[in-house]
């Protein structure tokens, strides 16, 4: 019987219940086949906490090696630790790993050498097509010679690498709250902060793939509540949070407020752009604020605005041969980490910023934190492409507005803008406003979604 991959192969990965829509021989199978596509002779693997990683990734590479390819193991780590393996040894990669998903779920983030994504335009949608030929015909013909299966520590020299990026040398101490979510930020703090002027005060750095706490997903408000008041309760100087795989970061100030991941992408676009002279082009998917394209033409660089999702931003930052980007989900990505994300990377240099002058983390980030935005509000509605045209008609004929599909619908005036574009996989509306002040983003908002739902 052919297996069903249809609710399992994503745009950017594969992701799905275990053992329901997948198991590991299912797993070994997508071994053979990443090996198979990429044509490589040698992989390298890493896995998360989750339950049912160790045997999944197990099986993995077991179909790699079948095929002939040498696998490198290196067992628990971020998935920006992956990508710091993938592109050191300069070999695709697979990440076991469902991210903030419950723990019932499990997945593979697959990249080829130097950590090139691989997604439905690179690979991934030929990998799918291979495991369901294999699924229904048998096992693929095994490669000439089988591949050999080896361990390999990465975790110190990724650490290393990361602080070589970063000038922490001269910062003042720092008491930092770090919430793990009881994901791999548990497993990878400890190293890159070792030796650093900072006062760790770590939550939930217990490894549990189960998520007792909250979920390991820090973009929801409630999963930081915990970390917030703590801040708060420590006299913290800042605080971070890490999701389940540890690639995505957010920052907490001194206050307990949360920190826009918009102004996070302004502040190390600023450090990356004086780090490289003042020139550079720094990518900004387009719900992030105006203030970072605002950020980097002042701090001398060039902004490219790109479509919202991991596969553009790494397609845009090659492309341009791009120093820095940022998303508003809180992805950062980094020429100098093969253009790949990393939240740790991220968090260095809000420390290095932090702790290279008196002020604190509120007063520091308010020069980047210019305006008034609603976060992302979803919409259920029965026809995706009306409700978008019903609001594209209300503005069409208002003088200096602009207007432009490249990802859903963005109308653009001189005090405020907004953005709405559809889900890929739900029947929802998403929508993104800000403007000058919050009267006027309320208003926006408001008359917006009146349109959508009404």
């Amino acid at each position: 019987m052919t297996a069903d991959l249809s609710q399992l192969v994503k745009a950017y990965d594969v992701r799905g219940v275990v053992p329901d829509q997948w198991d590991e021989p299912l797993a070994e199978l997508f071994g053979a086949a990443f090996v198979a596509v990429t044509g490589a002779d040698a992989v390298v693997i890493g896995h998360d906490m989750r339950p049912t990683s160790p045997g999944l990734s197990g099986a993995f590479a077991r179909g790699a090696a079948g095929r002939g390819a040498d696998v490198t193991m290196i067992g628990l780590c971020s998935t920006d630790q992956l990508y710091y393996a993938s592109g050191a040894l300069d070999l695709p990669g697979a990440m076991f790993t469902a991210s903030h998903n419950p723990a019932r779920y499990n997945g593979i983030k697959m990249c080829r050498a130097g950590a090139a994504p691989v997604g439905q335009d690179t690979g991934l949608a030929e990998i799918r097509t291979l495991v369901e030929e294999w699924s229904q015909t048998g096992a693929p013909e095994p490669g000439t010679t089988p591949g050999t299966v080896t361990e390999r520590d990465t975790l110190t020299d990724y650490a290393a690498h990361l602080l070589s990026l970063v000038d922490l040398t001269a910062i003042r101490p720092l008491k930092v709250v770090v919430d793990a979510g009881n994901g791999m930020g548990g497993h990878t703090v400890p190293t890159v902060f070792a030796g650093l002027p900072v006062d760790l005060v770590p939550m939930y750095f217990e490894l549990d793939g189960t998520f007792p706490n909250h979920e390991a997903n820090p973009l929801d408000p409630k999963n930081i509540t915990d970390l917030q008041a703590r801040v708060v309760a420590e006299g913290a100087d800042l605080g971070l949070a890490f999701d389940g795989d540890a690639d995505r970061c957010f920052v907490v100030d001194e206050r307990g407020e949360g920190v826009s991941p918009s102004a996070i992408t302004a502040l190390v676009a600023a450090r990356e752009l004086a780090r490289n002279g003042g020139r550079g082009t720094v990518i900004h998917n387009l719900i992030t604020s105006r203030s970072v394209p605002e950020v980097v033409r002042e701090h001398g660089g060039t902004p490219v605005r790109t479509r919202v999702g991991h596969s553009f931003m790494k397609a845009e930052m090659a492309a341009h041969g791009a120093i820095f980007g940022g998303e508003h989900s809180a992805h950062y990505y980094f020429r100098d980490f093969w253009n790949a994300d990393t939240g740790m990377l991220a968090a260095l240099h809000v420390l290095a910023a932090l702790g290279g002058q008196d002020a604190p983390l509120s007063a520091l980030v308010a020069q980047y934190d210019r305006y008034a935005a609603s976060g992302e509000i979803n919409s259920t509605v029965d026809d995706q492409p009306a409700r978008t045209a019903k609001v594209r008609s209300a503005f069409a004929d208002r003088e200096h507005i602009t207007t432009d599909t490249l990802d859903g619908l963005t109308i653009t005036s001189p005090h405020w803008w907004f953005n709405l574009r559809p889900s890929n996989t739900e029947p929802l509306l998403r929508l993104n406003v800000e403007a000058e002040n919050e009267e006027t983003m309320r208003a926006v908002r408001d008359e917006v979604l009146t349109l959508i739902r009404g």
